[in-house]
Formats: C-alpha cells, sequence, structure tokens
C-alpha cells in the first residue's frame, strides 16, 4: 500500500500532456525545435501547471482541498455519499481543422464516445487480457457513460496548436467549451510537437476545463494512426479530468495516490513483456497495461478498483465535479 503524501504544487499534474509519434513527411514538415520535442514522448505537465499557477494564485490552494477530500472519501467512502448508479456525462466535441483531413468526420467521433464507454464500462474486448496477479485489484464497471451532445467545428489558418489552451478560446481562433460545469468538452486539433493530447484537473477555471486530443491520437477510424489508433488517448486523459495521476506519480518510484496500484520506476511504453518488474522497493510487477501509463494503445486496457474510487470521489456529495452527477 502506498503511504498517503500530502501533495504540493509541483506534484500536481494540472495539464497532463503525451508525445505521438510522427511520420518522417511530418518530421521534414517541422522546424529543428518542433522536431527535437516531437521525437521525444514526454509530458509537458510541468509548463502546463506554471502555465495555470500564473494565471490563477489560488490553484495551490484549490488543488489541495481537492486531494484533502479525495483523501477523505478513499479512507472512508461510506461516509460520503458516492453516487449510485449510472453516471450520465454529456460530451461537446470541439474539431479545430486546417485541413480538409482535420475536419474529422462524425464516423471517428463516435467510435471515441464507443471507446470511452467501453472503457470505463470494462467492457473492451482486452479488458480480459488482464495478468492473473492484477485480475483481484480490476475496477469493473466505473459507472460512467459518455453521451455525445454535440459536435462544434471551426475552420481555422493555425497549422498547430500550443499548450496554452487557446484552442479553447474564441478570441484567440479556438471555441469556446459549451456549458463545462455540466459538459465535459473535447477540443481535437493539431498539437504542436507531436503531443498526443493533455486535460485539466479538477479543480482549474471552467472556461478552459475538459480534453484536448490530436486528431491523428482520436478515435478508432479517420486519421488516427497507429499506434495511438484504438482511442485511449481519450481514455487516457478522461482519467486525469477525474482526478487520476500518472501511474508512475511523475517521479522515480514516485506515488500515484492509489493504493492498489504497484510502485512504478517510470513511464513504460511500447509494449512491454508480461512480467515486467519495477526495480523500486519490494520489485513489484508493474501495472503496464493501466490506463494511466504511457504504454501503445493495444497494450493498456484497464484501471484499478483503487483508481475507480478515486474518480468517483470527485462526482460525490462535496466533490469537484459533482454537477455532473446530478439529475
Amino acid at each position: 500500500m502506498k503511504k498517503s503524501l500530502v501533495l504540493l504544487a509541483g506534484a500536481f499534474l494540472f495539464g497532463i500532456s503525451c508525445n505521438k509519434s510522427i511520420t518522417s513527411e511530418e518530421q521534414e514538415s517541422l522546424s529543428p525545435e518542433e522536431t527535437t520535442s516531437a521525437l521525444q514522448r514526454n509530458c509537458g505537465a510541468d509548463e502546463v501547471l506554471q502555465q495555470q499557477l500564473k494565471a490563477d494564485p489560488t490553484l495551490r490552494q484549490k488543488m489541495n482541498a481537492i486531494e484533502d477530500f479525495t483523501r477523505q472519501v478513499q479512507m472512508n467512502p461510506s461516509a460520503y455519499r458516492l453516487v449510485n448508479g449510472i453516471i450520465e456525462i454529456p460530451v461537446v466535441v470541439n474539431v479545430l481543422y486546417k485541413t480538409t483531413a482535420q475536419n474529422i468526420s462524425q464516423t471517428q467521433i463516435q467510435s471515441q464516445i464507443d471507446v470511452l464507454n467501453k472503457d470505463f464500462s470494462a467492457t473492451n474486448t482486452d479488458y480480459n487480457n488482464t495478468p492473473s496477479i492484477f485480475q483481484g485489484v480490476r475496477s469493473g464497471d466505473i459507472g460512467v457513460r459518455f453521451v455525445l451532445a454535440g459536435v462544434v467545428r471551426k475552420k481555422t489558418n493555425k497549422t498547430s496548436w500550443q499548450l496554452n489552451d487557446a484552442m479553447k478560446k474564441s478570441s484567440q481562433g479556438g471555441i469556446d467549451p459549451t456549458s463545462p460545469t455540466t459538459t465535459l468538452n473535447l477540443w481535437v486539433c493539431n498539437l504542436t510537437s507531436g503531443y498526443l493530447g493533455y486535460a485539466q484537473f479538477p479543480g482549474g477555471a471552467a472556461a478552459t476545463d475538459g480534453v484536448v486530443c490530436d486528431d491523428n491520437a482520436f478515435g478508432t477510424t479517420g486519421t488516427a494512426a497507429a499506434p495511438f489508433n484504438k482511442g485511449r488517448t481519450a481514455t487516457h486523459e478522461v482519467g486525469h479530468w477525474m482526478n487520476l495521476r500518472h501511474i508512475w506519480g511523475d517521479a522515480t518510484c514516485g506515488n500515484d495516490q492509489v493504493g492498489d496500484t504497484p510502485v512504478h520506476n517510470t513511464a513504460n511504453y511500447g509494449c512491454p513483456a508480461a512480467g515486467h518488474t519495477s526495480t523500486c522497493s519490494g520489485n513489484p510487477v508493474e501495472m503496464t497495461m493501466n490506463y494511466m501509463d504511457y504504454t501503445d494503445d493495444a497494450c493498456m486496457y484497464m484501471f484499478s478498483a483503487g483508481q475507480k474510487t478515486r474518480m468517483l470521489a470527485i462526482f460525490a456529495a462535496g466533490g469537484p465535479r459533482n454537477s455532473f452527477a446530478q439529475p
């Protein structure tokens, strides 16, 4: 069991970003600075976090309060009115495109909604691939369903979008969110330097709340490109939107604030061999197939029961996303 820590602002991943692989043609079109970044699958969390902290000096206090509340729910869930049954989350997909291909089809958008519903209900077929060592801690059905409520499209002259939330602001050429306190907004665009996406944690400004995905890592058809063509980027990012950390705690042998996930050395990439072990204390087998690792889409397919509790805590009475649980 991982120790419960009081999180400092530097440990928070307010905006989570993951890089994608790029084709040789795309690489040739990038500047030297962009090429260097695009070849690295790194997280831009610190950059986004600093932007948010500068914009909102109260963010540190807000996020610490949310973490305190979540910890209390984790320790004594029966003391809180956790939502029973199914939570239906309306989703608005905001598409920003320069090329015809980037104006992704309704079919591609629906394929992503379908993946989210399968992954969060544990009805994805690869859920059955969970190794025996982790079958006892699988989440099962999280109890959250996603309903496509609308699609907003906007043509833009921007070649790519930075990690500065501009895509969420009409004043900066983007699309303003739709009812962000009761609707999950997903922005799909061409992200800079090969980033796959990023998410905003509970506690941030409503005007920038939601998830951003690159169109090449959204859904299972159309512009979605292997090895990120099974819709798991959005699953990963929505996990962050529901207050999950990266499984390695964004530090060597770090803490993701979940008790039933093994301690990881760092992020895993590609498709690690079965039984991959950590060199952290106790040498646990790492849960590389967890959605909050950095493995390829085909090799991540489960949440843990502890992650389920943490996610549902945000919808409890007094939780930061309780408005989504209201009828």
